[in-house]
């Protein structure tokens, strides 16, 4: 298996945070190589491709193509989850230079 690597998009079970059940979608590597190595984890931020109930911290993907993903979608920053590696599916792609720099500066509007 490849190894997950930061702003790698990848296909997984994505947990649903109101409820015990995961839904197959597209993530975004949001952690870096530490917590991989140390922890044996990944965090990831939920990529969606809806229309309805934008989210004011969502982070438009602008580069389709370098992403991996076949429809207009958004990084849903608020939505992180936590998992082993085991349970990625695919890699896609990876998220261009100008998108990261997007999505890392809209994070640390959550971060003290």
């Amino acid at each position: 298996m490849e190894t997950p690597a930061l702003w790698d998009v990848w296909v997984v079970p994505f947990p649903y945070s109101d409820r015990l059940a995961e839904k197959r979608r597209p993530a975004l590597i949001v952690s870096g190589d530490a917590l991989l190595r140390d922890h044996g984890l990944v965090w990831l931020a939920m990529i969606t491709s809806t229309r309805i109930n934008a989210w004011a911290s969502d982070v438009e993907i602008g580069d389709l193509s370098a992403a991996g993903l076949p429809l207009a979608s958004r990084v849903r920053i608020a939505k992180i989850a936590t998992i082993e590696p085991g349970r990625l599916l695919s890699r896609r792609g990876r998220l261009s230079q100008r998108d990261a720099a997007l999505v890392r500066r809209a994070m640390r509007r959550f971060l003290p």
